[in-house]
């Protein structure tokens, strides 16, 4: 079944220049598994299209429940040079709170 990050996650994000930096955070342990198989950096570049014009990186944070990703040159040159309205990158959390995964059935009844 698919379902939105949302039901599985908390998120928060924020900048670095112009890398937007967001965290997620599974909402009960055993979401965990599901969010380190299924939110690869090669989705969350996929899920943000053309915003994230380089790489992203992911990292682990198992004691905590918790995914960080780096999403390099998506916020148009940074707090003090962009012309987006997030300059900061502060609602980009919510737009990956929207992104789809695959769960198991079992797991399925929020």
């Amino acid at each position: 079944m698919k379902v939105q990050l949302i039901k599985l996650a908390h998120a928060r994000s924020g900048d670095k220049g112009d890398t937007a930096n967001v965290g997620i955070i599974a909402l009960k342990p055993e979401y965990y598994e599901i969010l380190k198989k299924e939110v690869t950096p090669e989705r969350v570049k996929a899920h943000f299209g053309e915003m994230v014009k380089g790489a992203v990186q992911r990292f682990e944070m198992p004691n905590i429940g918790a995914l960080n990703f780096l999403l390099h040159n998506a916020l148009g040159g940074g707090g003090t040079t962009t012309l987006k309205h997030d300059a900061q990158g502060k609602t980009i959390s919510t737009a990956l709170l929207r992104m789809e995964i695959d769960v198991p059935d079992d797991l399925a009844n929020f």
